[in-house]
């Protein structure tokens, strides 16, 4: 009975210890994926702390530059007050000039008349008058009367000269006044124009900054889901119950993913392929034999060959979430079969043209994205 008793425990402790050995690997990769959710959520909530401090400053310069163009549209408005009361002064200035001038016209066969009077008692005529008449005081006085005449027509036409001088004088410095108001108004319209382009760059990076901030908060919402699940998942493997095979979303690593090959960026994403074709992926150059390796923990759906990609492996990450790996030599994963970050997948083969290199595709939500924005800068 007792060494029945002793096989039973030892059956016992073997069993448990057996699932406690296949246990550890699901273990290990849970607690990695979980500390890698929490480095991953460390780094969001850093960004999301830095897109609040840009937002802050973008606000600070906004008001500053709201400000600047109100002074921008004030400046514009006085200059065209000043400009307005120039065009009044200009207008008064060549009406003054104008009844001037008509004046002129109005007096000048007056005074015609009298330089032909003067013309005539000029010289010989003068003489004979002198001699024809008896009274010397007649004489003296109409000499004096001409000579009076004369002079006040001398004066006037100097004050009339001397008027228009003024005037043309005037209305110079008003056409001068006139040219450098439209020059400082041509220079703060521009400068609102550029005061108002820059409140419109604000606004747009306020607005950019604000969906960054909303998908920092999603995509942190989701990580954080994940990590609860993965907590769950170390609680019941610690209990011995079973747990379903723990995953990470692919959203949240958004331009943080590994490399799938080291190489070159021989053709980039939407740019047309030798055949004029756009292509939804990558090239990217690198020796036959290289390892690939998988961007991101997920499950090979397809693996083996496939028209126009060569010899191909597909990865579900889940949630409409795939990465492709073409123009292998040879893969080293079979379908179905659960992968996870950095393992390798096969290795670089040569593709259809001749040119050794790994072509890398990845769809978001089941459409291509272009893997250099989801890949971490090198």
């Amino acid at each position: 009975m007792r060494n029945r008793r002793q096989a039973g425990f030892a059956a016992v402790l073997l069993f448990v210890t057996t699932a406690l050995v296949a246990q550890q690997p699901d273990r290990v990769q849970t607690e990695a994926l979980s500390r890698r959710a929490a480095d991953r959520l460390a780094t969001l909530h850093a960004e999301a702390d830095r897109l609040a401090s840009d937002e802050r400053t973008l606000l600070g310069d906004l008001r500053r530059l709201e400000v600047e163009r109100q002074i921008r549209l004030e400046g514009v408005r006085q200059v065209e007050q000043d400009a307005a009361q120039v065009e009044r002064d200009l207008g008064a200035l060549n009406t003054q000039v104008a009844t001037l001038q008509q004046q002129e016209r109005d007096q000048a066969p007056r005074l015609r008349a009298r330089l032909v009077s003067l013309y005539k008692l000029g010289q010989g005529r003068y003489v004979r008058l002198l001699f024809s008449t008896t009274d010397v005081r007649q004489i003296v006085r109409a000499t004096r009367t001409v000579a009076a005449l004369a002079s006040q027509d001398r004066a006037d036409v100097a004050r009339h000269q001397a008027r228009l001088v003024a005037l043309e004088a005037s209305r110079g410095t008003l056409e001068e006044r006139r040219a450098r108001l439209a020059a400082l108004r041509a220079n703060a319209v521009r400068a609102g124009e550029a005061a108002a382009k820059a409140v419109e760059a604000r606004n747009r990076l306020i607005t950019d900054i604000d969906e960054q901030r909303d998908l920092n908060a999603r995509l942190s919402g989701e990580l954080q889901g994940a990590q609860q699940r993965l907590q769950q998942a170390l609680a019941s493997a610690t209990a011995g119950g079973a747990a379903a095979a723990p995953t990470l979303p692919i959203q949240p690593f958004r331009g943080d993913l590994d490399w799938p090959v080291t190489g070159t960026v021989r053709q980039e994403f939407g740019r047309p392929a030798r055949g004029g074709t756009a292509v939804n992926g990558i090239d990217l150059a690198a020796a036959e034999g290289t390892p690939v390796h998988a961007i991101h923990d997920g499950t090979v759906m397809f693996a083996g060959p496939f028209a126009g990609y060569g010899r191909l492996v597909i990865v579900d990450h889940g949630g409409q979430a795939f990465s492709l790996y073409g123009n292998l030599r040879e893969e080293t994963t079979t379908q179905g079969q659960r992968v996870t970050r950095g393992q390798p997948l096969g290795t670089v083969g040569v593709a259809t043209t001749g040119a050794t290199g790994l072509y890398f595709e990845l769809r978001i939500d089941g459409r291509p994205v272009d893997p250099l924005q989801w890949l971490r800068k090198p």
